[in-house]
Order: C-alpha cells, then structure tokens, then sequence
C-alpha cells in the first residue's frame, strides 16, 4: 500500500460452531491484496500445474461494500484463529503478477483431510475448514525485502541437526494435494508416525498467504514462488525436489502459436503480442525464451494475462496474443480444438521441470516440526517412486477418479511427463535456479538472491535416498 492509504477495516468473527466467520472489507473501489485460496471441490487438473506456479497477487474489487464469508471450521488450532492485525509501517503490497476483477461475496472453501497413525486409509476425517483469508494473511505479516536492484537481506541457514523421531503430538498442515493422493493409493500413508492435515491447496498465492497466516507448515510449487516469497519478505526454505530426467524433451510447457501468426522459430517472437503472467513460472519461461531467442522486451509486447484454466487457450483462438506458453493437456486440447484453423505448438528448448515442497523457515526453526518434515519428506520420495512404478494405477486413481479427466488425457500426461529424477545433491539445481533469479531480478527490476540460501540442505538427500530406495524393493 502507498504511504497514507488507509489501513483496510476488517472484522473476524469466530463464532460459534455452526456458524460462518466473516471477513468484512471497507467501501470504495480500492485494489485489496487478496488472492482466493481455493477453488470450490476438487482442483482441476487442467489448472493444477498453473495454478501450483503462481506468486501472490492482489485481487482487485468492484465498488461497494463486500464480505467474504466462509464455511465455519472445525479445527481448534489457535493459529487458525489469529486475530487482525494492521499492517506494519512501510510494508507494501507484493509485485502484482495480474489483476483479476470480481465482485459480489465469493465464498471460499478449503477442505482438510486429517491422517492419524493407525487410521485406515478409507475412513480418513474430512475436515470442513477456512484455512486463512489471503487478505488476513497479507495484512498480518510482511516482511522488509531490499529496494529494486538491490541486495535482499536473507536469513541464515537453520544449522541445528534433525532429529531422528517425532516427538509426541506433532502434527503438521501440508498443501500437497498430488502427493496426497499417491500417498493413499500407495498405502504410504499409513507409515506416518504422527498426524498429517492435509490441505486441499495449491499454487504460489494460495501457499505463500497460508504461510502468513500461520496456517500451513509445507506447499507443493514450482521454482518461482520460492522466490517471489522472499522478495515479498517471507523467509521460506525448498526442502524437496523433484525433476524430470530428460526435461528438454519432457517440458512442462509448450509456446502455444495463434493461428495466422507465422511462427516457426522463436525468433518470429519479434513484434509479436505474448501472454505473460510477471509471477509465475510461464511468466520466467517467457523472459528465458526470449533471451535465447535474443531478444529484450522491447522487441515484443507483453500482454499481462492470467495463466489459469483455458485462458491462454481462449487468448491464442481469438488472436488477442500471438504466443503464449502452454501446459499439460492444455497443449493437446488446443492442437486438437484450434490446429484445423492453423493454431500450432512449438518447442523452447529449455528446462522448465522444477517441482518443489518448500516450507516457513519459522516451522523449520522447531526441531519437532522439522522432524515431521523429515519424514514426510522421505515418504513424498517413496510416494514418487510408487507413481513412476505404478502408471496404471496412477492413471485410474489420480487422472481419472480423482481428476475427472478422460484416459486419454491422463495417459497423454503420464507419457509427457516422462521419468522422474529425485538428485540426492542439489548443487546443479540450485545453479539452474540462481541464473532463473538472476535473470528475474534484472528484468523485473528485484532485489539479488543466493539461489543457495533458499535451500535448507538439512533435507538435501532425504528424498533422493528415499526414491533410490523405493525402486530396489
């Protein structure tokens, strides 16, 4: 917010239970740092790799006076109920990706499913919960990144030795809705030694604003949200991740082409309009295609959209955009819907395949939380393994019964997808994602990052080994 703007007006009701708690926003036609954590039901996966790429962004609202009202939940946890607080002096709004416009009282839902040791996988509760209003979350912690082009002050390493058990009565919230699953269909799930919260969250804004709100102790994203965390000063931390082993062959995203738009190579990008989302992970691909292209922003016109859903689909058919990344069985719909009329796809030639869970350094400064971080991490490497092992399995489980896509798109993901590669050393990767950083910071105008500080190399091996393991049994 601009120095002087006044601090927005909220009001949290915790009522009883039964009831729905009320976020209540001031009047006037104001842009207001909230992202909706949660679409209602199940996550898309249509939108589920667009969405897990995102970085925080304000929601813009229509005049008048608004209320987010939400389901009322049933858990008891003191975190979940922190009560307002203004912001802090000189803490701004995060770099704003996009704008979306919405107006009327959105309700947002958030659906916790609890693990307990010894609970059967089928008879797991189904918790009804608000897990946190991005708003509440945005306006109750900020943190001071350095100014644009600067050095960011990051936090040092958490050096203290994990612990080798759990202690009694640990728990953890995990937004990793993918893995969860796999955990499940595996059985996996049943080797947790404490009890797991599972979120039904995914994306950059969604997991970054849980994390400000005390609400989620781990997220499942791409390589960009880490970063945009930090440049909005919330000190995070990667402690898996997850690749493919022929990634320029397997890529995540393909530059989706309009029809009519004659381009065959990526230096036609030259004068055209391409879609572009500033904090997500098509928005650095679109800036690394460029630069191998070479060619600088001014050679071409950004047209700032949202990457979710269909949208960069709908964009590319009605000529709005000559290019825009695509991904997942978005890539087959639009050469199926759109390649009679000239739409094509082409190849960029890059890595685009990190995938990370990445936590609060504040949760890994508690050694019984880092501990259950420990072990989940190990049981996400073996959950890995169990999807390359058990792609029928993965196919009816995830893509159909859980997705609601048809065989043939889940089949389409599972051969684009490739083999996983899960590294015990993250010393190549982290030199990826610094020169990711590097180029980010320059042309978005950024405080510098260590790559290396986003890291907690505590967990480095663990579900590397893990994966390795899994496979030899």
């Amino acid at each position: 917010m601009k120095p002087g703007f006044p601090l927005l007006r909220a009001r949290v009701e915790a009522l009883a239970k039964g009831a729905a708690t009320v976020l209540e926003l001031p009047h006037g036609n104001r842009t207001l740092p909230f992202t909706a954590l949660n679409k209602l039901g199940k996550t898309n996966h249509s939108d589920i790799q667009n969405r897990r790429n995102d970085a925080p962004g304000p929601l813009q609202r229509d005049a008048g006076s608004h209320l987010l009202s939400v389901l009322p939940s049933e858990i008891s946890d003191s975190h979940h109920r922190r009560p307002f607080k203004p912001l802090a002096p000189g803490c701004g709004d995060p770099p704003a990706p996009e704008r979306l416009y919405m107006s009327a009282s959105p309700r947002v839902r958030t659906r916790i499913n609890t693990h307990h040791r010894h609970t059967a996988p089928n008879r797991r509760q189904v918790l009804g919960a608000f897990i946190a209003l991005p708003a509440l979350g945005l306006l109750t912690a900020c943190g001071g990144p350095a100014t644009a082009g600067g050095e960011s002050t990051q936090a040092a390493q958490v050096t203290a030795p994990l612990a080798t058990a759990v202690p009694e009565g640990t728990t953890l919230v995990v937004g990793d809705p993918t893995v969860q699953v796999a955990l499940e269909l595996s059985g996996l799930d049943k080797k947790l030694s404490f009890p797991v919260k599972f979120a039904n969250i995914s994306g950059g804004p969604a997991t970054t604003e849980a994390f400000r709100a005390n609400a989620l102790d781990v997220g499942s994203v791409a390589d960009i949200p880490p970063i945009h965390a930090t440049w909005t000063g919330l000190d995070v931390r990667i402690i898996a991740s997850v690749y493919r082993k022929d990634a320029v062959n397997h890529p995540l995203y393909e530059l989706g082409v309009a029809p009519g738009a004659g381009i065959t190579e990526l230096q036609g990008l030259r004068g055209k309009k391409i879609a572009y989302s500033p904090g997500q992970a098509q928005g650095a691909l679109v800036l690394r295609i460029l630069e191998k292209a070479g060619l600088e922003q001014k050679d071409v016109k950004l047209v700032e959209l949202p990457s979710t859903g269909d949208t960069y689909s709908t964009a590319l058919s009605s000529k709005q955009v000559d290019a825009a990344p695509l991904g997942g069985v978005q890539i087959k719909r639009y050469l199926a819907k759109y390649g009679a009329d000239g739409g094509t796809t082409l190849r960029h030639g890059l890595r685009d395949d990190p995938g990370h869970l990445y936590a609060p350094a504040k949760v890994l400064e508690d050694p019984a939380k880092a501990a259950a971080l420990a072990e989940y991490v190990g049981l996400w490497g073996q959950a890995q393994r169990w999807i390359q092992d058990h792609p029928k399995e993965w196919l009816e489980g995830y893509y159909v019964k859980n997705q609601g896509l048809s065989r043939e798109d889940g089949q389409y993901l599972i051969d684009a997808a490739g083999e996983r590669d899960l590294p015990t050393s993250w010393t190549e990767a982290i030199a990826r994602h610094q020169q990711t950083i590097d180029l980010l910071a320059r042309e978005q105008k950024k405080p510098k990052l260590d790559a290396a500080k986003l890291y907690d190399l505590r967990f480095e091996a663990i579900a590397g080994t893990a994966y390795a393991a899994a496979g030899g049994a």
